[in-house]
């Protein structure tokens, strides 16, 4: 079998010799033929088989082993392991880890000095074996006792125990490494192999101070290259783990060795050895960002710490751009975010000295910061790779993050120092400045802005008076202009008059296609939060952005941000003029879709149809006259006369209505086609609400028809939006009830004929039907439904692979079940069809449906409970008398316990009803107490 995994070229004889030798490693007879595979005449990849059989056997099956046997055992891995020492290094390091888990289950009691036992067995003297192997092999098993210790499955309290044990023991180990380190005579290989040991043993939080000897030496080998990247992860992996923070006065001596490494740092940096910067520069951080608060609260010490803060400044400006001539500067960025809420968690008097010290460092931190967020020349960045290109522009987001976080220390005083130094950039005529330098000052500015409320600084009037004077030639420059205006655009609207400064700019911007996304986005946020003072320039951006738009200039999604912004725009001016622009706007797109409903279905011809459909309903979605969304003052709505007569809107749809009709006919059998009509309707109804009602018989009319044609998704979806905001509208709801019951009674057609092939169906038809429910019950007394179809249809529901489906068939009997005693159709099929839903249910959590979906089917069940208890308590004993239900794997007493939690006091309590399904569901599945539960 290990022949034919290793070696037979057949994909299918390699799969099934794996599945086999699975088994065999797990079945009985392993722990004889493990030892037969570690003949020394055998091939390594054979005996790397029988080491890794022993281990599982140990790991896994413990209780399996016999404790008489104990001893044997251990002392037949000892001789394997002297005997491969210097053999195949991989079945050395596997039978390694087999002691390892056995030394882990036997310690302390049936192995006391357990560690100890290891260094003396490999210390005493074997005429076979010369002593460097054995040196080697002592040091591979210590150094993989703590990692198997790391991911053993050892429960919980015997976690602690051995822990504790293990840390005592280091006792045994770090006198014998500190031995090897510092002798003259041991080779490179050796010292390399104890920093790997020192590292895996540190992350038994063991007191830093008995690692201070070992740190020391690690310190001392970064100057030998072999050794570098080894003795950094060790100094990093000792200075960082939790327990550090408590032993200060090690951490206070290790400052100075930190320092000490600065000008090999300096070097590093001028011979580009950017391994050797980056090692150094995660020593400095892992010190500081581990370990800021404690060193800060050394306030007679304050000039060492503020040392180590420079040294790490130094990391961040490390000259070169990133990624490309350096990787470093981004480790170093959450430092400053620790140091900072350090500082600004102490009680005001000691705050201030701090602020004193601290507040330059942040300063001179944002120079920095800006420089190296700085573009490379442009013959430089057009070598760059568009991966490298991608990394550049996440640095920057990072970099923008914490210059927006720096301001919570520095205030207002921050945009003051970045407003003085674009103004003195831009009014400099001796020195012209690179455009690079202009851009980072104002991409500073704008990682401010956009988050935090500017509103209140005197520094912006002044900065929109010098954007004019940027003058912008290249597309990065332009880019960050417009992001820039866009993050003012609050600003704006506060302040009016400055609208006019940049909204040319704006608009001249919009014709070119390599500012698509910055110019539009920027463009849209003004019309947003300015519409009620862009009324004196609607006509002039209505004709720019026709203008973009009939040349094609931008990408689909730009296009329907762009019919937003002028969604927001037309909003804002008296119903003739929305209704003249809308006709100017939309009239070339309809004579384009006449054309298009009149030839003969063809994908291109499709793709057509659907942007202009798309084009509109983006158009309806923020075109809101009666300003449903506006979070202004009432004084600024009162600007607007009250609308008489028809929404533009609905003007709009019901002159286009019968084109969009002739469309569908000719595309009915087309999801994205049906979508894309469906979503102008969507969107017309959410932003409208009753605005809407004069399209509602004729809507309802045509959704009908296309319904009962060819069921789709998306039409069941616009009649839940359609029961939703009309439901307690008598005068309109009469259309939508009638189609409520044709789309009821297609679907339950559909489930006749089978729906297995429409989960997407059936998911809407949930969510329409639990929407009802909600919103409008009285419409389950209709005669002419069928009410018992439905639930069976909703049980049937529930036995649906697909996630979501489940989901909302959940949320269908949760919005039923309480209406059992309101809705006599409902109480009636509920009794009497009660228990198949129970059934349904109870398969789900026996294993039938996704672990995700058990807090939906417990809220079923806590309804139920509600609603029908004295059926449920007869219900929950029949389902569970049948043998093997719901799951073969628990017994009858954990189906009667279950039962009885379930019907006890505690049913009232939905949380525990959940933790209840959660902890039957692992022991239906046999997953109880096994590591897949630990997150779950």
């Amino acid at each position: 079998a290990l022949h034919q995994l290793y070696y037979d070229p057949n994909i299918e004889n390699k799969n099934l010799a794996q599945k086999w030798l699975m088994q065999a490693q797990v079945s009985p007879q392993a722990w004889h033929f493990s030892w037969l595979l570690l003949n020394m005449d055998k091939v390594p990849e054979i005996q790397y088989f029988g080491a890794s059989a022993l281990h599982i056997k140990i790991s896994r099956y413990w209780n399996d082993i016999p404790a008489d046997q104990y001893e044997s055992l251990k002392s037949q891995l000892f001789t394997h392991i002297t005997r491969f020492a210097s053999g195949s290094k991989i079945v050395l390091t596997r039978l390694c880890v087999a002691l390892a888990s056995l030394a882990l289950s036997m310690m302390p009691e049936a192995w006391p000095c357990a560690v100890a036992d290891m260094v003396r067995m490999f210390q005493a003297e074997d005429s076979n074996v010369d002593g460097r192997a054995r040196c080697l092999a002592l040091l591979e098993l210590l150094t993989v006792l703590p990692e198997e210790f790391q991911t053993s499955r050892l429960p919980q309290y015997r976690k602690g125990q051995v822990r504790s044990v293990l840390a005592q023991e280091c006792g045994s180990v770090f006198p014998l490494l500190e031995q090897l380190l510092q002798q003259q005579d041991s080779p490179g290989f050796i010292k390399q192999k104890v920093l790997k040991c020192f590292s895996s043993w540190v992350q038994l939080e063991i007191p830093l101070m008995d690692c201070e000897n070992l740190i020391q030496a690690a310190f001392t080998s970064l100057q030998d290259p072999e050794l570098f990247d080894t003795a950094v992860e060790a100094v990093v992996n000792a200075i960082s783990q939790p327990d550090a923070q408590r032993y200060v006065n090690t951490l206070l001596k290790l400052i100075p060795p930190v320092l000490g490494l600065q000008e090999q740092l300096r070097q590093a940096v001028q011979s580009g050895d950017m391994e050797t910067s980056h090692g150094i520069c995660r020593i400095a951080v892992a010190l500081g960002e581990n370990h800021s608060r404690a060193l800060l609260d050394q306030v007679e010490h304050w000039q060492s710490f503020l040392a180590l803060v420079n040294m790490i400044m130094f990391c961040t400006g490390i000259p070169g751009h990133y990624p490309v001539n350096e990787t470093t500067s981004s480790l170093t960025l959450t430092f400053w975010y620790t140091l900072q809420d350090d500082i600004l968690s102490f009680e005001p008097d000691k705050q201030a000295v701090y602020q004193q010290v601290y507040r330059p460092v942040y300063f001179q931190l944002v120079d920095v910061l800006l420089h190296k967020a700085q573009f490379p020349s442009d013959e430089e960045y057009g070598f760059w790779s568009s991966d490298e290109k991608e990394q550049f522009r996440i640095y920057r987001v990072d970099i923008s993050d914490t210059l927006m976080y720096v301001y919570e220390m520095l205030g207002a005083e921050l945009l003051s120092s970045l407003y003085d130094k674009l103004g003195r950039l831009l009014t400099n005529t001796e020195q012209p400045s690179t455009w690079q330098h202009t851009e980072a000052l104002l991409y500073g500015f704008q990682s401010i802005a956009e988050t935090i409320d500017v509103n209140y600084s005197d520094v912006v009037p002044g900065l929109i008076g010098l954007i004019p004077r940027i003058s912008i030639s290249n597309v990065q420059l332009a880019d960050t202009v417009m992001f820039t205006i866009g993050a003012l655009s609050e600003w704006l609207a506060d302040h009016p008059v400055m609208i006019n400064n940049v909204l040319p700019l704006v608009l001249q911007a919009l014709g070119n296609p390599e500012l698509s996304i910055s110019s539009v986005s920027t463009l849209k946020k003004i019309c947003r939060e300015c519409k009620y003072d862009l009324p004196p320039y609607a006509a002039n951006i209505v004709a720019v952005s026709q203008e973009v738009l009939m040349k094609q200039i931008h990408k689909t999604s730009q296009c329907m941000w762009l019919m937003q912004a002028l969604g927001f725009l037309l909003s804002a001016l008296q119903v003739e003029e929305i209704l003249k622009n809308l006709h100017s706007l939309i009239t070339p797109y309809i004579q384009q879709l006449e054309k298009l409903a009149d030839e003969t279905p063809n994908p291109s011809n499709k793709l057509a149809i659907i942007h202009i459909l798309g084009l509109l309903s983006n158009l309806f979605t923020t075109l809101d006259i009666s300003h449903h969304d506006d979070d202004h003052e009432s004084t600024e709505v009162k600007k607007l006369p009250v609308q008489q007569g028809p929404n533009p809107v609905v003007v709009v749809l019901q002159q286009v209505f019968q084109l969009i009709q002739k469309v569908l006919s000719k595309w009915l059998n087309d999801a994205q086609v049906v979508e894309s009509v469906c979503a102008i309707f969507e969107k017309s109804v959410k932003t409208l609400l009753d605005d809407f009602a004069p399209m509602v018989p004729q809507l309802c009319e045509m959704l009908g028809q296309m319904y009962s044609t060819i069921p789709q998704a998306s039409a069941i979806d616009l009649t839940r939006q359609l029961v939703h905001i009309f439901a307690h509208e008598p005068a309109h709801f009469p259309p939508i009830k009638a189609l409520f019951l044709l789309v009821t009674s297609v679907t339950l057609t559909l489930f006749q004929q089978g729906p297995r092939d429409h989960p997407d169906i059936v998911d809407s038809f949930m969510q329409l039907l639990a929407q009802a429910l909600k919103r409008k019950p009285d419409l389950f007394l209709c005669s002419n439904l069928d009410v018992k179809a439905v639930f069976q249809c909703g049980v049937l529901s529930l036995k649906f692979p697909e996630a979501p489906t489940v989901k909302a068939s959940c949320g269908f009997f949760t919005e039923l079940l309480p209406r059992c005693g309101e809705i006599a159709p409902v109480g009636q099929v509920v009794h009497e069809n009660g228990k198949v839903l129970l059934q349904a249910v109870l398969e789900g959590v026996g294993g039938q449906a996704s672990r995700s979906l058990m807090d939906h089917f417990a809220e079923i069940l806590f309804a139920l409970n509600k609603h029908c208890f004295s059926y449920l308590s007869i219900w929950i004993k029949e389902a569970m008398q049948q043998d093997g239900f719901p799951s073969a794997r628990v017994s009858p007493e954990q189906k009667e316990t279950f039962s009885q939690q379930i019907l006890s006091r505690e049913r009232v309590n939905k949380r525990r009803v959940k933790e209840m399904v959660k902890e039957f569901t692992l022991l239906c599945r046999g997953l109880h107490g096994t590591e897949y539960t630990a997150d779950y």
